[in-house]
């Protein structure tokens, strides 16, 4: 059983250009985020119009991981034809980051720096790594992992959805047998930036149903940001 919820805030934005999806058809599941840039509402614009290739897209191949590059580059192309179309919307962006689960396997993939993390037993055990510049001084050495919350450089993304693509931009994982007792989150950097991976943990650790694990950990992040110009943020929570 799939049992999944999902919230999207503006934060303290003029905006919300936040997007996400969970689709359910049968046995075939899909949940995503995209994280709109440009501004002005461009932004919501951008992630919309990729969540909703995605939506469009996910059941066109029963190959789990064909199917998950038939959406990034679905997304990819409504983007950019919607850019070409109306020149205000040149500079819009969107990051993506998605969950695909059938009857026999599930993977995920991502582009930006939206993510999704793997809870197995409700302990993390994957995480996709930031198209960013702090996560590349991580790589390097540069910086620590726990200092790429509140990095000066944090919103500097290396890739994403709506720039120009030489090759493809997107990070895909290899599929994984379905498997029971698992748990994912998929989540914008205005949502990741204000919680720790220990708090989504303890949190998960003492919630009963996904929405109520959901409203822990936003808690935790209205507290943790009430100080701060909080970006939107947008989560999707997923459980087997």
């Amino acid at each position: 059983m799939i049992r999944s919820a999902a919230i999207s805030k503006q934060g303290k934005r003029d905006y919300n250009e936040d997007s996400f999806l969970i689709k359910k058809n049968g046995n075939d599941f899909i949940a995503a985020v995209a994280d709109g840039l440009g501004g002005q509402g461009n932004g919501e614009i951008c992630s919309k119009t990729a969540v909703d290739a995605v939506k469009e897209l996910y059941l066109k191949d029963d190959d789990i991981s064909k199917s998950l590059e038939e959406c990034f580059l679905g997304a990819q192309e409504a983007v950019m034809k919607k850019k070409e179309e109306n020149i205000e919307l040149t500079r819009m962006m969107t990051t993506l980051v998605l969950l695909r689960i059938n009857r026999d396997s599930l993977a995920w993939g991502h582009v930006g720096d939206s993510r999704l993390y793997c809870f197995k037993d409700k302990k993390i055990v994957k995480r996709t790594l930031d198209h960013s510049v702090p996560q590349v001084l991580v790589k390097t050495g540069e910086i620590d992992e726990s200092e790429i919350r509140h990095h000066p450089d944090r919103n500097r993304l290396l890739r994403t959805i709506g720039s120009e693509w030489s090759s493809s931009q997107f990070q895909l994982e290899e599929p994984e047998s379905y498997r029971k007792n698992c748990q994912f989150l998929l989540c914008s950097d205005g949502f990741w930036e204000y919680i720790e991976d220990s708090d989504m943990e303890k949190t998960l650790n003492s919630s009963f149903t996904v929405s109520g694990w959901l409203k822990k950990m936003e808690k935790i992040i209205l507290e943790n940001g009430k100080d701060s110009d909080m970006d939107n943020y947008t989560a999707v929570a997923v459980w087997i």
